[in-house]
Formats: structure tokens, sequence, C-alpha cells
């Protein structure tokens, strides 16, 4: 790409040629398949199981990384996608449970991030005492929500990151978040370019309205227009093994969740037969 193509911004802002954490985890040529590892409700949720407890939690979360690992997946990502209603800030029990978690099931040979539903320096903080390499959260813009009013602070997340002496840890931004829309009238497009550049992202993430549904392949390809080869585009919810070939050319990786599932089911246990049928459209697509 030539410092023409990269003069987007205008006023003499110059996007910088697609390189860093993100790179360095998952190396530069390669698209990465990164599952989600979906811890069930943690302690004070209200889907919580009190009878299996935190030990079962622990045990269905081993259950499916093992699958996950066995079948070739690039990296996991342990996320709280069960704790519905969601929040916007952990609670000290949130974190310490899900740090035990991780630290208890995260894979030595192969990268691991975290992501916490919804609050970036909680995800940081276990990611920090975890040793996982990269975390999702949303971020940048101002979003109503099913949890209300939602206001993303990338400029305190990385801040916090610097204080932790923690600058190796990937931070994936999703600039179309799931359960909220934008206030504001940018495009998606815009804003994925802006997170780039003013928000320091280490790759931009694309999803659908909710967990388990896709973007608009339109929308994902606006995205990949904008950023393309100054950080990676990353397919964040929907990708399915019967439409990944479709969107493999206009991203750098994919993280997939439901579709790993029993049934295609957000927060059923894996299904390594469905893994292994993803896992080979992926292939078959690069």
């Amino acid at each position: 790409m030539s410092s023409t193509e990269h003069h987007r911004l205008g006023l003499g802002t110059m996007i910088p040629p697609m390189q860093g954490r993100f790179q360095t985890i998952f190396g530069v040529d390669h698209k990465p398949i990164i599952a989600m590892a979906h811890l069930p409700a943690l302690p004070g949720s209200p889907l919580f199981d009190a009878a299996a407890g935190v030990a079962g939690i622990v045990g269905a979360v081993r259950q499916d990384v093992e699958i996950l690992l066995d079948e070739g997946v690039d990296a996991v990502m342990f996320c709280n996608e069960n704790d519905r209603p969601y929040k916007l800030e952990a609670s000290l029990t949130d974190a310490a449970v899900m740090a035990r978690v991780v630290a208890d099931v995260a894979p030595s040979d192969r990268p691991f991030g975290v992501d916490y539903l919804w609050d970036a320096n909680c995800a940081l903080a276990v990611a920090v005492a975890t040793g996982a390499s990269f975390i999702r959260e949303v971020m940048p813009g101002v979003f109503e929500s099913d949890m209300g009013l939602w206001k993303p602070d990338p400029a305190s997340l990385l801040r916090q990151r610097r204080a932790l002496d923690a600058d190796h840890i990937a931070v994936l931004m999703n600039v179309t978040p799931e359960f909220a829309s934008t206030i504001g009238s940018r495009t998606a497009g815009d804003r994925a370019r802006s997170a780039v550049v003013s928000t320091l992202a280490d790759a931009i993430l694309v999803s659908g309205p909710m967990a388990g549904a896709g973007p608009d392949i339109e929308a994902v390809r606006a995205i990949w227009d904008q950023v393309a080869g100054t950080a990676p585009v990353l397919l964040n919810t929907g990708a399915k093994a019967t439409t990944i070939a479709e969107f493999w050319p206009l991203i750098d990786g994919v993280i997939v969740g439901s579709d790993l599932k029993v049934d295609g089911g957000t927060w059923n246990p894996v299904d390594r037969e469905r893994v292994r049928r993803f896992i080979a459209a992926a292939r078959d697509a690069s």
C-alpha cells in the first residue's frame, strides 16, 4: 500500500502500515481462528448454578477448551458470555472467579485472550493476572444499549495497560457492538479508521447485532476498504462454516463461538464435529 493510499484522513495525518502486537502474536501472513470459551454464569449472576459452584464453571470450560485445542484452533478467548443481563462494571468477585477459571484451563502452547462483558478494565486485569496475550472490548464511541448508555474509555484503558507494564497485551476493538447501536452519524468505516489512528486499536472487530448473528458483508467490506493494510480486521460474530468463505477475502482472522456449539446455540457446550467442520471450511477458504 502506497503512502498516498495511507493518506486517508487529511490534515497531514498518516495511518501507519499494519504492524504491531497482533502480528507479533499471530504472525504476519496467518489468518487465525480464535475460538470462544464461554464461561457459565459467574457467582451473583441471575443464571449462576449455585449447586455446581465455581468448580462447575471450571469443569465446563475445561471440557470445551480441550475439544477446541484438540481440533487445532489457533487461539482461545475466554468470555463471561452467560452473565446475562450484562453489566458495565465488573465486581471484585467477577474478576477473581474469571481469573481463577482462565488460570486453571488456559492453553500453554498457543495464545489466549480475555473478554469481560462489558468492562475493559476487568478484562485487562484478568489478562495481566493469567498471562493472556489479548483482550476484546467495544470501543471507541458512545452507544445506547441493552445495558443503558455506554461510554467506553479507551484512553483510560491504554494508560492502565502502560501503568501495569502490560504493553504486550493487544486490545482488539469492536467498532460495531452487539446489543447496542451508536450515537452519532459516523459510518462504521469512519469509526474503524478513527479507532486505528486516534484510539490505537491493535485490531478492528466487526460484529452483527447480537451474539451468533453475523454482520452484513457490505459492512465488513466498508471497514476493510477503510483500514486494510493498516490494522487487522476480524469477523467477530456470526462466523459460520457455511458462510466463512464469503468473508475470508475481507478479513485477517475470525473469532467464532456459536457455530462451534451443539445445535449452533451460543450457550451450549462445544460440539467437536462442528469445530472440525468450521476449521475445514476456513482452511479451504484460505
